[in-house]
């Protein structure tokens, strides 16, 4: 259930605000790292958020890193293997979770290294990316963005989850990827995201968002 009482914000306004609320959290597990999520749909543009609000840490003094799950996508030969628009494949089988584990969230435990791959696997060219380790220093944010995150466990200290009605979501998803749309539905009725995060942020409009939490 969508809670009723949605306040009108600007994007800017909003980054400000979960800024200010993010230098004063702590992790839950009493370590070193705060992990923030930044769910929804790619139509929502999560990632967009989530770079605002590193921005505003940054002038805060409160160093982050964005990482996007897009960047963690298993390779084409696993991902693909029931089609290209497989919309059970995309809820369940699209994201490599077990390398967001190992390579995001673990070096983030207590006494782990904060030595984060920001990425893994280039879809278009279906190879490694290569990228270079980053380490995040202790008190250091991450703000991970993506689809679907709410439903892995991942130990997330706050989540703000970018809510489209169905209609919204349809007419923003491009018509090339409406086959997503069926992951989105059931994610809405297992999950439940919109009751389940700490922020929500409705974005029927992309240009008046409005927001809870």
């Amino acid at each position: 259930m969508v809670p009723v009482r949605l306040e009108a914000i600007t994007w800017d306004r909003l980054a400000e605000l979960l800024a200010d609320r993010l230098t004063g959290l702590e992790p839950a597990d009493g370590g070193s790292w705060p992990r923030v999520a930044f769910d929804g749909a790619p139509a929502g543009r999560p990632g967009d958020l989530a770079e605002l609000v590193g921005e505003a840490l940054r002038v805060r003094g409160r160093p982050s890193l964005v990482v996007g799950a897009e960047g963690f996508l298993r390779p084409n030969s696993l991902r693909l293997e029931h089609g290209r628009r497989d919309a059970e494949s995309y809820y369940g089988g699209w994201f490599d979770t077990g390398a967001l584990w190992r390579e995001v969230f673990a070096p983030l435990d207590p006494g782990g290294s904060g030595r984060i791959l920001p990425d893994l696997w280039d879809p278009a060219t279906d190879r490694a990316t290569r990228s270079s380790y980053v380490t995040l220093p202790p008190g250091g944010i991450l703000l991970l963005h993506g689809p679907l995150l709410l439903r892995h466990w991942f130990p997330f200290d706050l989540t703000v989850h970018v809510l489209l009605s169905p209609g919204a979501l349809r007419r923003r998803t491009p018509e090339a990827e409406h086959w997503t749309l069926p992951a989105f539905e059931r994610y809405e009725s297992e999950t439940d995201p919109a009751a389940a995060a700490d922020v929500l942020v409705r974005a029927d409009d992309p240009r008046h968002p409005a927001w809870v939490g």
